[in-house]
């Protein structure tokens, strides 16, 4: 995100509290792949939910700030995660 707006969100780079002001919504879940390895891929909240199904996000699946939550509290740590690519249809 800091890569592609830098003006809005170079601020960030040494993160953010997660709330309403938080560009990543009120919860968001970092995903590794098998080795322990970030994928900078997330599922997190946005605080703009008219943004959710576009791709504004680098690949992240976003959630109302609600559903995240919910999520957040019921997925343990280390449960595999399936993200699929937008099907589009002609």
């Amino acid at each position: 995100m800091i890569r592609r707006e830098p003006r809005k969100y170079a601020k960030y780079k040494d993160g953010l509290k997660g709330g309403p002001n938080n560009p990543l919504g009120a919860r968001a879940l970092y995903l590794y792949d098998a080795e322990g390895r970030d994928t900078y891929l997330r599922i997190h909240g946005t605080n703009a939910p008219e943004t959710i199904g576009s791709a504004v996000s680098n690949g992240c699946a976003r959630l109302t700030n609600e559903h995240v939550k919910n999520l957040y509290e019921r997925v343990e740590i280390g449960a595999r995660v399936f993200l699929y690519p937008k099907v589009t249809t002609a």
